[in-house]
């Protein structure tokens, strides 16, 4: 789980980045909140307080809220207690999952007529998320700027249907060496229901099976049961959860 977390950050680093004692510090504009928060991995050797000012002075700069992610990993251990003793709320747990029967394994599902597969690569990529998602021009630029730039670059694909080439569903795999992470899987809500995310997702696992990955890993909201239902189907079980801690008045 130890290479999953940090496979799971070098996927997500954006060029916004900087390290405070011990802290990954990122502070990238956009909606991902992986992409602007702190990591605190290590113990270091300053003051709690002194950290959090000059942590602070960061965000401020980059007009970003300061949010911590938190895990079983985090150090120190009792991070997350200092922090809400401090005011900051708890929001966003997330489940991390893993999958360790590849589809390599088994028969690939295949596309049923009608429908096609496309890579698109970072921007293009970014801009169809960004319409699956409704999102504001900014968030979709800020989308395309992490990927351009992540130390481990992904691969990212839509589903169409071929008859009107409607966008039906988007996502993206992250190979790291054995590691494969599943990233900004998402279906056109009118076409939410027909299997498009699960089979996107076998045929992502698929092509990484073929490239040398071995277990697959993604991140999904932990209260979206009808996600997390497509993942365990495709394989995936629970493996550890993390949270995010903004001040109140984020």
């Amino acid at each position: 789980m130890s290479r999953v977390e940090d496979a799971g950050l070098n996927a997500s680093a954006p060029p916004q980045q900087r390290w405070l004692d011990g802290w990954l510090v990122r502070y990238l504009p956009g909606k991902a909140r992986r992409a602007r928060c702190i990591n605190a991995l290590a113990i270091g050797i300053l003051d709690l307080d002194k950290k959090l000012a000059l942590a602070n002075q960061i965000y401020s700069d980059a007009s970003l809220p300061m949010i911590f992610r938190l895990h079983r990993f985090t150090q120190p251990a009792n991070l997350d207690a200092q922090l809400a003793m401090r005011g900051f709320r708890k929001v966003d747990e997330t489940q991390v999952m893993v999958c360790a029967q590849m589809p390599h394994l088994k028969p690939v599902r295949l596309l049923p007529a009608g429908i096609s597969m496309q890579h698109l690569h970072s921007a293009a990529f970014a801009e169809a998320v960004g319409a699956l998602r409704n999102s504001p021009i900014e968030h979709r630029e800020s989308h395309a700027l992490r990927l351009l730039h992540s130390p481990v670059q992904g691969r990212g694909y839509v589903l169409r249907r071929d008859a009107d080439g409607q966008l039906l569903a988007a996502g993206q795999y992250v190979r790291e060496g054995e590691l494969v992470g599943l990233y900004d899987v998402i279906t056109c809500p009118n076409a939410r229901g027909e299997g498009h995310a699960s089979r996107l997702c076998a045929q992502l696992m698929a092509m990484a099976a073929q490239d040398g990955a071995q277990l697959a890993y993604l991140q999904v909201d932990s209260l979206n049961h009808p996600a997390r239902h497509v993942y365990q189907s495709l394989g995936f079980a629970d493996a550890y959860r993390y949270h995010y801690r903004e001040p109140s008045d984020a």
